[in-house]
């Protein structure tokens, strides 16, 4: 499975490059402590203990000083990797850590490749792969519930749920080839009942995972809100007024916005990346209608729309027939009436609206005044919370690989289901459950190849 070389002692930086107080080198591989004592002066490096820290110099090859340095040991297999390992701090200057890298590397390293700590310490038995692919989502993560999923996957939750469906399914499948080895004497050793039963209870808790990585996978790259209306509804002053900023071109003219504009914030831990789209409506303008088929789209990709009119100018018949394109498209959306703060004297336009509208999620803002803008937000947030609570599974997919495998999972488990109903012979059966252990098990890594490895961690960072 590995190359020649996987496994030389390497080398890469694990702070971002540029400058800063402090740098972090990383060295792991057996070779560690022998290529660092090259160039370290202080304590004698034979002698240092795992897990302590030990101020000294690093030396160039002409005993020259390149810097006073933090050293960490970490000796196998009491690391990361599960490998003699080292970290050396130094000063943050770029030439400071190119010149210890460089040292490092006549010293017998090589430059790790992108995400082969980690592969290394996946592959050293330290976790599955799914807690190894959390550790890049956990240092992805930007918001305390995209971080929370992460550590929740790190820790194993998931993963211990895939082994327990493996287990289930193994049992079953041992017995099925075992009826293959007495074919001649038409004996049946499993239980056919119980087993339909066990493969509908597993087919029921994939499918339930894999629902999950919808909320789970906005969870992870924030919940897309397109905010759409007619021109001059007052988008772009929503948008501005959401993110407290003048992130827009706000005018009274209609049609200024003519392409997508995103951004996002984060509210009580959850993302929500806000995109304002053009105006929709009919022109002739050939820019404006481009950027009307683009808004178009965004609100179809969108997890919520919020659909902006102006309550001093919109129709009940304008609003109904944006509700029923919306609906068409099967879309969660919030209708936000605008420029209450334009309505003059005792107007009767918002209680006409609430009736009309009354069974549909109606908010009344001005999003130049700010006025209840709060109100929208935390309508958003219930929203997800909402979905959150409609899961039925306490684990929360945010991979697509492992929606993709889950998926073929619970086809082959559907196909196993048939057989067993259409008394297929136990042969055809088995190879359906052999294909989803083998689908559960490429989840977790227990079943994996140089490729797929190669394509998951070439994604990580140097250094991690």
């Amino acid at each position: 499975m590995q190359n020649q070389n996987s496994w030389d002692t390497i080398v890469a930086p694990a702070t971002p490059p540029g400058q800063s107080a402090v740098a972090v080198i990383r060295i792991s591989g057996k070779e560690a402590f022998r290529i660092v004592k090259k160039i370290w002066k202080g304590k004698d490096i034979d002698q240092i203990e795992t897990h302590t820290l030990h101020l000294g110099k690093i030396v160039d090859f002409n005993n020259e000083v390149v810097d006073e340095v933090l050293l960490a040991a970490f000796r196998a297999p009491r690391s990361f990797t599960m490998e003699d390992s080292i970290e050396i701090s130094t000063h943050g200057s770029p030439y400071i850590v190119q010149r210890v890298l460089s040292l490092l590397l006549e010293a017998g390293a090589r430059m790790a490749e992108p995400g082969e700590f980690t592969k290394r310490a996946y592959l050293n038995g330290r976790f599955d792969l799914v807690q190894a692919e959390a550790v890049a989502d956990l240092i992805a993560s930007q918001s305390s519930a995209a971080h929370k999923v992460a550590m929740q996957q790190m820790r194993g939750h998931f993963s211990s749920k895939i082994k327990k469906l493996r287990e289930q399914l193994i049992h079953f499948a041992s017995l099925l080839e075992l009826e293959l080895d007495f074919s001649e004497e038409d004996v049946e050793f499993a239980d056919r009942t119980q087993l339909l039963n066990l493969l509908r209870e597993i087919q029921q808790v994939v499918h339930h995972l894999k629902e999950s990585y919808r909320y789970g996978n906005v969870l992870k790259r924030g919940v897309p809100v397109a905010i759409v209306g007619k021109p001059n509804a007052g988008k772009s002053t929503l948008l501005n007024a959401l993110l407290q900023e003048e992130r827009a071109i706000v005018s009274d003219i209609a049609g200024t916005t003519r392409d997508v504009i995103e951004d996002e914030i984060t509210i009580e831990g959850i993302t929500f990346r806000f995109i304002d789209t053009a105006g929709i409506r009919e022109t002739s303008d050939a820019i404006e209608a481009i950027g009307v088929e683009r808004a178009r789209q965004k609100m179809k990709e969108a997890s919520i729309v919020l659909y902006l009119f102006d309550v001093n100018t919109a129709t009940t018949e304008e609003i109904e027939a944006a509700i029923r394109e919306l609906e068409t498209y099967k879309l969660s959306y919030i209708l936000l009436g605008n420029k209450i703060d334009m309505l003059t004297g005792e107007s009767h336009k918002i209680s006409m609206l609430q009736k009309a509208l009354e069974n549909y999620p109606l908010i009344f803002i001005s999003a130049k005044n700010e006025k209840d803008v709060e109100s929208l937000k935390k309508e958003l947030l219930r929203r997800v919370q909402q979905w959150e609570a409609s899961l039925q599974t306490d684990i929360i997919v945010t991979n697509a690989r492992h929606y993709e495998f889950l998926e073929k999972a619970e086809q082959a488990l559907s196909q196993a289901e048939h057989g067993l109903l259409s008394q297929l012979p136990s042969d055809l059966v088995a190879m359906d459950v052999r294909a989803a252990l083998h689908f559960l098990g490429e989840i977790t890594g227990e079943i994996t190849t140089e490729d797929l490895l190669g394509n998951i961690f070439s994604k990580f960072c140097i250094g991690k």
